[in-house]
């Protein structure tokens, strides 16, 4: 009997544990995950967007218009930086796989993190400021931005 053929590769491997992570978020919109792996393609961390540690997820807006107090977007933390933040070790010279192109603010932290590499699928915001910005920074910083063809979906059923 021949060994199985049809795995995974590597890159849908880690790009469906981001969207595995993606499925905690709370967040009735925009659901992204991110997970962080080491040139021997082990999984560093792993995060999704939501609130801060400690910041009850009922206590807080989730709305994506409207004063900017009332809306999620000076609560949130992202997915990539979560998964800067929960590792367990340095993550430089590491990947991170996201399921969404990074916004300039994880951009920043990617960078500053030491991350060589961006692995995403979806650059649904690609004319927008803060991704042209994102790019702009990453591009200079010398990050590898790497956009995967094929979408990774991961549905569980309840």
């Amino acid at each position: 009997m021949s060994k199985r053929t049809d795995v995974l590769t590597w890159d849908e491997y880690f790009m469906g544990l981001a969207h595995l992570s993606a499925l905690r978020s709370k967040d009735p919109n925009t659901q992204v995950g991110a997970a962080i792996v080491d040139e021997n393609h082990r999984v560093v961390s792993i995060g999704y967007n939501g609130m801060p540690y400690g910041c009850s997820d009922d206590e807080y807006a989730w709305e994506r218009e409207g004063d900017f107090l009332n809306t999620k977007y000076p609560y949130v933390v992202h997915a990539e930086l979560n998964a800067i933040l929960n590792a367990p070790r340095s993550v430089r010279g590491c990947s991170i796989y996201v399921s969404l192109f990074p916004c300039n603010e994880c951009a920043k932290a990617i960078i500053q993190s030491g991350i060589k590499e961006i692995v995403y699928e979806d650059d649904k915001y690609a004319n927008e400021e803060n991704t042209i910005a994102s790019k702009r920074m990453l591009v200079s910083a010398g990050v590898k931005l790497r956009q995967l063809k094929n979408k990774i979906g991961i549905k569980i059923e309840k």
